[in-house]
């Protein structure tokens, strides 16, 4: 079954709304990414509104790093040390925005969101 993320023909004292109408695509979700690390992979072409489309990323390995002062370098990612979207995904090595993941350059925290970007940016942390 889809994920739909519509308004629930039932109100909340259990009538219905009225006039009802169908299900729309632009309302379709679609289960969570969870990108892990690992040599890189995306799933290309990916429909948004308005015909646009985007990569999702599945399995990153390396990360574009902040060096501070305008300076960038590509990392690769050795594992997932801290997780504040959820406490298991540090176990499942899940790259969200907002988790810190270690490198070769020392910890960082990721700033971009990988599933809709297709890429991860890190900050530097310490070395």
């Amino acid at each position: 079954m889809a994920i739909w993320q519509g308004r629930s023909k039932r109100k909340a004292s259990g009538g219905k709304y009225w006039p009802s109408r169908k299900k729309r695509l632009s309302e379709m979700g679609s289960n969570p990414t969870n990108t892990k690390v690992s040599e890189k992979t995306t799933k290309t072409l990916i429909r948004t509104r308005g015909a646009s489309y985007f990569s999702r990323l599945i399995t990153a390995g390396v990360a574009n790093l902040n060096l501070g002062g305008g300076k960038f370098k590509l990392s690769k990612i050795k594992t997932v040390k801290q997780n504040t979207a959820n406490r298991h995904f540090v176990r499942m090595n899940v790259i969200t925005r907002g988790a810190v993941i270690e490198t070769e350059d020392g910890l960082a925290r990721v700033t971009s969101r990988p599933a809709k970007d297709g890429a991860v940016n890190a900050v530097l942390i310490t070395k």
